[in-house]
């Protein structure tokens, strides 16, 4: 069976413990979209590991793991990550790139940061790792990819194109500096001895040979973050539902049997972007300071709220959702009660909506229409079987698999491999 793990929120769900555990049974990871500005955490061995561009079933090494076309990356970055993994005794043999994704070069950081701090309104809440202007470029037809950096005269033809454009943006438009032809070989010289151990210009004859192995896609980010679904324009550049899998990875998606969205037991975001079931109160800083609610890429404080079942259920549709994995169940252990958002309603008209309105710019005048459910008030953090969770807590988990029409398969009571619960 082949998988695919999409965050089914606004990112940071808990994705690279689930694509860890499920990366046991693979024999193929393959990140298909986004860059180092997602951050997935990883807790084994009484280790924690973090991730940005690496996929997560590393780990195990002997697994291929494959960043995909559908990524952008950032070479410093990459380099980085890799030597840390070095460091920590990881062996990263399998690890290969795609020659076809796309190069974060230092302009692209530049613009991203200069037009984030520089925004007097519609901040987006980047984290300027450059990865916008990254795919703007590739959309645009005048990105560099990892292949071109070991075909000088494609390199040559391709700057000779590029830079008269990107530095006139860079002057007029943004007041920053231009860079010289001499400057950006010297950079890609540098780039092609980072990737030059990864970089896997067979990768056709890779992925027919894996046709009939185990696949296991790896999203970043989550649904309510792409590119095309989400809370434009208060998204990522990319598209992190299952669909994506297929653009990203070079497989079809014939090739796809399950898609397991992951979702938190709340919601959380990270930057800005509507979210209405927000809380700035006493019961929000609790949910972050329980759940360690802080960015793995920014640091930023996390913003927190109940769980929204209206954005949840957009999810499973335009996500392909086949199954949720829940996961911080246990940041509930000492609530009293639990709430959850079943619907919106517009303060202006009173008008109800079930279904999720996609126009953000009336998400202002609308409120949360919550049902209220009672705590468990134990810890479950070391049960490992779903006949042994508290009563009061497979009652909640029962209405969310009834409000969603998808079944909940994994349940996650802690960020440690084994606290998981398989739901049979």
């Amino acid at each position: 069976m082949n998988k695919v793990v999409v965050g089914a929120q606004w990112g940071d769900e808990g994705k690279a413990k689930i694509t860890d555990l499920l990366a046991q049974d693979a024999d193929l990871i393959i990140r298909y979209q986004g860059g180092c500005n997602a951050g997935h955490t990883v807790v084994a061995h009484n280790k924690t590991f973090k991730f940005h561009l690496i996929p997560s079933g590393i780990l195990y090494g002997n697994k291929t793991c494959f960043i995909g076309a559908g990524t952008v990356i950032l070479p410093e970055a990459f380099d980085k990550e890799v030597k840390e993994l070095i460091e920590q005794g990881i062996d990263i043999s399998g690890l290969k790139v795609s020659p076809l994704a796309s190069i974060t070069m230092p302009y692209h950081t530049e613009v991203d940061g200069y037009s984030e701090d520089n925004a007097k309104k519609g901040k987006i809440g980047t984290t300027k790792k450059g990865i916008g202007p990254t795919y703007t470029d590739k959309v645009a037809r005048f990105g560099l990819k990892i292949e071109d950096l070991y075909s000088p005269e494609a390199l040559n033809e391709k700057l000779d194109v590029i830079l008269p454009l990107k530095n006139k943006t860079l002057e007029k438009v943004y007041g920053l500096q231009p860079y010289s032809k001499e400057c950006v070989l010297a950079l890609c010289e540098k780039y092609a001895e980072i990737f030059k151990p990864y970089v896997c210009f067979d990768w056709q004859e890779m992925l027919n040979n894996s046709k009939k192995k185990q696949i296991l896609f790896e999203g970043a980010q989550g649904v309510m973050l792409d590119v095309d679904y989400g809370t434009y324009p208060f998204v990522t550049s990319s598209n992190p539902i299952g669909g994506g899998a297929c653009t990203g990875s070079g497989y079809g998606p014939k090739m796809i049997d399950e898609v397991i969205g992951v979702a938190k037991a709340y919601v959380t975001r990270v930057g800005e972007g509507p979210f209405v079931t927000e809380l700035t109160d006493e019961t929000g800083d609790k949910i972050r300071e329980i759940g360690h609610e802080f960015g793995v890429t920014t640091g930023r404080p996390r913003r927190c709220g109940w769980f929204d079942a209206v954005t949840m259920k957009y999810s499973v549709l335009v996500g392909g959702l086949t199954s949720v994995a829940l996961t911080k169940i246990d940041v509930f252990d000492t609530f009293d009660e639990i709430k959850v958002c079943t619907a919106y309603k517009d303060t202006r008209t009173g008008e109800i909506y079930t279904s999720y309105p996609t126009n953000v710019y009336i998400h202002k005048y609308l409120e949360p229409v919550y049902e209220t459910h009672k705590g468990w008030g134990e810890n479950v953090s070391n049960i490992r079987e779903y006949s042994q969770l508290p009563d009061n807590c497979k009652k909640y988990l029962a209405r969310l698999e009834e409000l969603l029409e998808v079944p909940i398969s994994i349940i996650s009571v802690g960020p440690d491999r084994e606290q998981t619960i398989f739901k049979k």
